[in-house]
């Protein structure tokens, strides 16, 4: 099988080395501090992304942020990556061509997920007591 058959992904060693990997490549040690440190940076932007996703703003883009910082060191996460934006461009084309009545049932989707996830996390107990409504039903079931 060509790389031309695999959509493109060169194994680890065919990938030109450059740079200041190169250098830490050399000792083995180095280099699992610096694979560890790569998985851990991407993992932790991974998770953060996964947890903004039902909310405004870049969810997605951080998510596809921690793919590719772990897509650098590892082979798995590049083709997670590819599959992920793939599905993601689909699901975005799908949405677009559905009618008003389905744009707005995948809207109000989001906002119920939203409104759970600031429940669970203990945010609507929190704001509400700013304005003053002590009501038991707004605390969270995890931090309660």
């Amino acid at each position: 099988m060509t790389t031309e058959q695999r959509g493109g992904a060169t194994p680890e060693a065919d990938r030109p080395r450059r740079g200041s990997r190169e250098w830490f490549r050399r000792n083995p040690a180095l280099d699992l501090a610096y694979r560890i440190g790569v998985g851990l940076v991407g993992t932790l932007v991974l998770v953060l992304g996964i947890l903004l996703i039902p909310y405004p703003g870049p969810g997605w883009l951080v998510v596809f942020a921690g793919l590719a910082i772990l897509g650098t060191e590892f082979t798995w996460a590049r083709r997670l990556l590819r599959f992920c934006k793939r599905y993601y461009d689909a699901f975005s084309d799908w949405a677009k061509r559905q009618s008003t009545f389905v744009q707005l049932l995948l809207g109000v989707a989001t906002f119920l997920v939203v409104v759970a996830t600031l429940w669970l996390f203990g945010a609507l107990a929190l704001v509400s007591g700013w304005v003053g409504i002590d009501e038991p039903a707004l605390e969270s079931p995890i931090f309660g």
